[in-house]
């Protein structure tokens, strides 16, 4: 699924177009099939985006948050604060945007290796 006040399905998809008529801005989140070692790997594969709690700057910037902002937290915490195992959040910033691809490409590709192990260990398990 992906976040993104900007998609006409987002709950603040209204409050977007209202407070910000040029547009809702850079920042997505989304998550990645595979949970948290998806977006760990995810976050991991990334070179060019910096991997740091604020979002919000010129450089992209990239987040798992159940194994940062919000790891202090119980899973049922995590999930009340809709934060689940492979929510990654990212803010675009503005190098070239055939960089931004490339590097989300790869950190694409990661999290799909990772889905794929976790896909393997549940079927192992039955």
């Amino acid at each position: 699924s992906v976040a993104y006040a900007g998609l006409p399905s987002s709950p603040w998809y209204e409050r977007g177009r209202k407070y910000g008529p040029k547009g809702t801005g850079a920042v997505v989140g989304f998550n990645l099939a595979g949970g948290a070692e998806a977006g760990k790997r995810f976050v991991d594969a990334l070179e060019l985006h910096s991997h740091v709690a604020n979002i919000g700057d010129v450089r992209s910037l990239v987040i798992h948050p159940a194994s940062t902002t919000h790891s202090q937290l119980s899973p049922e915490q995590q999930a009340i604060a809709g934060v689940t195992p492979g929510l990654v959040r990212l803010s675009v910033g503005i190098e070239h945007i055939d960089d931004i691809l490339a590097d989300l490409e790869a950190g694409f590709r990661a999290a799909k290796g990772a889905a794929a192990v976790n896909k393997d260990a549940v079927v192992r398990q039955q």
